[in-house]
């Protein structure tokens, strides 16, 4: 018997390896060796093979049977390889000929009835392997309805069972595969609009700012003043992600959740400040943690001070070079993390720092230890800082009726000075490198003297200097204006020094 060769791929972080699985025998007792870097879950793998094979009228082969896993350098985890080593055993025992599972990869895991089980990084696989001219991709029927979203890229046959796929591969009969609706997940926990948010004008002015330009936001001030409220209005004031973003965000998820859902809405997350480091930047086994998985959405971390000092400067990373780096003893992985960041935080651990009305409990060395939380360089890198002062009673019961007039407007705004943006340079303000701003959005000369005068008076920073540009560049658009004037740029220098 000839060494049989299958083709298939592991996930690694946000993207995949590809895997070559041989199968030999030899004679002697009946044996069933897995080498190659195989973890634990791998080794298990040959009950759940031995016997899907045989409960599904397969004959498993009576020698000493080897499975090599190659790249023997790379470690192996997850069940993924379940159905192309059972694969590899069928061609090389005879029961599927080996020319039929020529530019084939398969991927998936197996049941003890030889029901073929989703697997997670499902879309990984798929553009590791259309990469490398594979004709066609058997995956588990429970993976289609996320694979479909790169169908365009290989051709791909859900499967779900090994009869299933013996017969298609031997006598050429497709699969049954239900015809369901694709189900896509665009639910938000967070339904505020910000005009169920009375009064704030100011900070409803600087979060249309933000979202309209993808910057980070910063909101300072005493309990219950609506800090949290306005952060929740963001999922819904941001646009639909495009398809090149679903498909990115999908993966992400994908890579946590069993549930084969595709991820149709920005992601909002809102860790809580007790979240382990762990689950905040990512796990041991190089799972994504909470910065990754609000790519290309928002990270809002309510109560900032409260969170861990060493995870608040972990994000100086993600935030200038929009990726995050998963570094452990065995593994090294990167996954995109390009989201927008909105932190809220009290002005003292009591709440009641600089109250007209209430007295501060706060001893000088909580004071000085709550706000030194907040390093320098982190805080550089959040463009707009506001104040949510506390509302007089008046206000608060003034106005009554119930509207989305200033929402709507708010987001067709947003919508309007993205479309600018996109049409400009093809990206966000928030994303222009330093000499991309200097470039595409020149000042004239009184505007360009204004911005150095107020540099020097205020001791900006170089990196605040452009956030302060690229913010103004995002107000003028949201004005509708085709230049950045000392109006623009004097209400973005207001937003720098608030907290």
């Amino acid at each position: 018997m000839t060494t049989s060769k299958i083709i298939s791929a592991l996930p690694n972080g946000f993207t995949a390896t590809s895997v070559i699985i041989e199968c030999s025998s030899s004679k002697g007792l009946s044996a069933f060796t897995i080498v190659g870097m195989a973890n634990k879950t791998i080794e298990e793998s040959r009950e759940r093979i031995r016997f899907a094979l045989k409960n599904s009228g397969f004959k498993f082969p009576s020698n000493h049977l080897t499975i090599n896993l190659a790249p023997a350098s790379l470690q192996k985890t997850g069940s993924h390889l379940d159905l192309p080593i059972a694969v590899s055993i069928l061609v090389h025992s005879g029961q599927i000929l080996d020319q039929n599972v020529k530019d084939i990869a398969f991927i998936g895991e197996l049941a003890l009835d030889g029901k073929i089980r989703p697997i997670r990084g499902i879309l990984n696989v798929v553009e590791q392997l259309a990469k490398h001219k594979i004709k066609q991709l058997i995956i588990p029927a429970g993976n289609h309805q996320q694979a479909s979203l790169l169908r365009d890229k290989i051709k791909l046959v859900p499967v779900n069972n090994l009869r299933e796929l013996w017969q298609y591969l031997e006598r050429g009969i497709s699969p049954k595969i239900s015809t369901t609706d694709v189900v896509k997940n665009t639910e938000t926990a967070y339904v505020y609009t910000l005009d169920q948010i009375i009064g704030q004008a100011q900070a409803k002015r600087a979060l249309t700012i933000a979202v309209a330009g993808r910057h980070n936001l910063l909101m300072s001030g005493p309990p219950g003043t609506g800090k949290s409220m306005l952060a929740s209005t963001i999922p819904s004031l941001l646009p639909q992600p495009t398809q090149e973003e679903i498909i990115a965000v999908t993966k992400l998820y994908s890579l946590i959740s069993d549930k084969q859902l595709i991820h149709a809405a920005r992601p909002f997350r809102a860790p809580h400040h007790s979240a382990s480091r762990a689950a905040l930047l990512g796990g041991a086994n190089g799972l994504p943690g909470e910065i990754a998985l609000a790519h290309k959405g928002v990270l809002y971390l309510d109560e900032l001070p409260e969170f861990n000092r060493d995870f608040l400067e972990a994000l100086r990373q993600p935030l200038e070079q929009k990726s995050i780096t998963i570094a452990r003893a065995k593994q090294s992985v990167t996954y995109p993390a390009d989201f927008m960041l909105v932190g809220t935080m009290n002005p003292c651990p009591c709440g009641n720092f600089g109250s007209e009305d209430q007295t501060c409990s706060c001893t000088p060395q909580e004071l000085h230890s709550y706000q030194r939380k907040l390093s320098g360089p982190l805080l550089d890198r959040i463009d707009l800082k506001i104040q949510v002062p506390k509302q007089p009673t008046t206000v608060l019961v003034k106005n009554t009726t119930i509207s989305t007039a200033q929402h709507e407007t708010a987001k067709n705004l947003i919508q309007k000075a993205m479309n600018k943006q996109f049409n400009r340079y093809g990206k966000l303000n928030s994303a222009l490198s330093s000499a991309e701003i200097v470039r595409l959005c020149p000042l004239d000369s009184q505007t360009q003297s204004f911005l150095d005068n107020a540099t020097k008076r205020l001791n900006l920073s170089a990196r605040a200097y452009f956030k302060t540009l690229k913010v103004a560049r995002t107000i003028a658009d949201l004005e509708d204006s085709k230049t950045v004037t000392k109006i623009h740029l004097t209400e973005a220098l207001s937003f720098r020094f608030a907290p």
